[in-house]
């Protein structure tokens, strides 16, 4: 992957015949490593959808990809609530497939301040 990264004639965000990029590839096989390297690129759009909408955040939450999802919430550009085109989130998909450790890392975070006068 490196050596194929290092040329100038690879486009590391390049859609293939589904309008997956290789970032939604190895999120939703839960290739950690692979994604890691995509993700320290500045050529690559962690945000891309698919032709249904579908980002590597969603596909790894589908597919239950722990690392991966946490990799992708890791950066400070990628959106956790996009939905695909037919409104379902990562965080909607995970739930629904019962993905829960991964409905944690999804969920807002809230912070609460109690007076305790």
């Amino acid at each position: 992957m490196r050596l194929l990264l290092s040329r100038n004639d690879v486009n590391p965000d390049k859609l293939d015949s589904d309008g997956r990029t290789p970032l939604s590839r190895a999120s939703l096989n839960g290739r950690e490593g692979v994604a890691r390297l995509l993700l320290t690129r500045d050529d690559i759009d962690p945000n891309k959808p698919d032709d249904d909408g579908r980002t590597p955040l969603w596909w790894a939450s589908f597919y239950g990809q722990e690392g991966v999802v946490g990799l992708l919430l890791s950066r400070n550009n990628v959106n956790p609530d996009k939905p695909n085109n037919g409104g379902q989130t990562p965080l909607g998909v995970a739930s629904s497939r019962g993905h829960m450790e991964i409905v944690a890392l999804l969920q807002p975070r809230t912070t609460t301040i109690s007076n305790m006068d």
